[in-house]
């Protein structure tokens, strides 16, 4: 499998698709990114606050590959430059690695933005002496976004949101868009409309993507993931099931109609599945990093 790359703004070239570990127990991670990597992924995405770094590592280890994309994420408590630059050696440590592909933020803290900015200009250190290759951020609104420009001198390769058919944020996207940000899209296939009770129900089992999945003798999933691709997203799905795993890397040989396009982006509810991005403080969900 030969995945397309995305040029990211600062010439990165990153696969199209990435694999995802969130929710990902350490005991299953490395099966699971073994299994991914076998079948074409050629990017993983995992997080400090996943505490699977050190499984993601050994996965990409064991495979024997070395141009496989990585991205983590710094999580909340460990904001500010000093401890930013800190958890970079957690992450660097537990991954095996001496450079970072991709190193994002994984939330912005609007109640501590001092502190978030200090962290992004840890990014920006890091990404000056090599350690990274890009920097970006996750779950960050525009006014979010304004703040952050404003005070620091490197606009961030991506931002990782909650995008998916009932949930697709159109004027951040845009927002992005303008000013040369990839949109990374987590939960991609909708997965948390139905583990978290989405007053709509699965977006696996919604009429008009089964209508589309069927024209094209397709998966809903495979449907989904063709539609951010071709909206200029990088999805990053998740699973650890071997077969799901290899479905959904395979989205690059069919096309989704410019009516079908139309039909998935009409499903929006504006209905947000995760927590409130302006919600979140330092002590959101007490996790601690463990050093390396």
């Amino acid at each position: 499998m030969n995945v397309p790359t995305i040029k990211l703004n600062n010439g990165v070239e990153m696969p199209a698709i990435g694999f995802g570990v969130f929710q990902t127990p350490p005991d299953e991670t490395i099966a699971a990114v073994e299994t991914a990597l076998e079948v074409g992924y050629r990017h993983v995405d995992t997080a400090a606050a996943y505490g699977n770094e050190r499984e993601v590592g050994e996965a990409i280890r064991r495979s024997g590959l070395d141009d496989v994309f990585v991205e983590t994420k710094i999580w909340v408590v460990d904001y500010g430059y000093d401890e930013t630059l800190h958890a970079f050696d957690k992450s660097a440590g537990k991954l095996g690695v001496e450079q970072i592909d991709l190193l994002i933020l994984h939330q912005a803290v609007p109640s501590d933005f001092e502190r978030t900015i200090g962290a992004y200009q840890a990014l920006e250190k890091l990404l000056a002496d090599g350690k990274v290759r890009a920097i970006g951020v996750s779950n960050f609104m525009p006014p979010h976004l304004d703040r952050l420009l404003a005070g620091t001198g490197v606009v961030p390769a991506v931002n990782q949101l909650e995008i998916h058919p009932y949930f697709q944020q159109p004027e951040l996207l845009a927002y992005d868009n303008e000013r040369g940000i990839l949109n990374q899209a987590w939960s991609p296939i909708g997965g948390i409309t139905f583990y978290r009770g989405g007053s709509k129900g699965s977006t696996l089992e919604d009429p008009t993507i089964l209508e589309i999945a069927a024209a094209h003798r397709r998966t809903p999933a495979q449907v989904m993931l063709r539609w951010h691709l071709q909206e200029g997203r990088q999805p990053i799905p998740k699973s650890v099931t071997p077969s799901r795993i290899a479905e959904n890397i395979a989205v690059f040989d069919f096309e989704l109609t410019g009516e079908q396009l139309a039909a998935i982006d009409a499903l929006e509810t504006g209905i947000r599945g995760g927590p409130a991005p302006e919600t979140i403080t330092r002590g959101f969900g007490s996790i601690e990093i463990p050093e390396a």
